[in-house]
């Protein structure tokens, strides 16, 4: 089955001026826009945040969309990334359509957000550290 070819939402390592962006969006992207997931919280991780779905939260990011010819190249190497395989028990993250809204203009959009697994949301809302504000960028 073909993934559709949604734009995806980031939140932590893969924005602007964060290590991931240059390796995996640079010259990969049409545009990249600052916008929120809501019904989420972030958590931080070893190196890198976890969004975790949550009603009433909301988290900061960007919505990035690939340039048509590079799409299925970028949805390969943002799955490694994360180290997401559909249907394998042992994702860190779980790439889910969300809807994102845009800060522009507060449009709706659908995008591809990789969210924390729910094992791994599991072990965070017991014992993990919740990012107050859900803003990966001002640590």
């Amino acid at each position: 089955m073909r993934a559709q070819r949604l734009p995806f939402f980031v939140y932590g390592t893969l924005r602007p001026g964060e290590p991931n962006h240059d390796l995996f969006l640079r010259g990969r992207t049409r545009s990249e826009e600052p916008a929120r997931l809501t019904g989420a919280v972030l958590y931080d991780g070893p190196g890198y945040p976890y969004a975790v779905e949550e009603p009433g939260g909301t988290v900061s990011g960007e919505l990035v969309t690939a340039r048509p010819e590079m799409y299925a190249e970028l949805l390969v190497a943002l799955d490694r990334l994360e180290e997401y395989a559909p249907g394998d028990p042992r994702n860190l993250y779980e790439r889910v359509e969300r809807e994102v809204i845009r800060d522009a203009d507060g449009t709706a959009v659908r995008a591809w957000v990789y969210v924390a697994a729910p094992s791994v949301a599991a072990r965070l809302r017991a014992r993990g550290k919740l990012m107050e504000g859900g803003d990966w960028s001002v640590r």
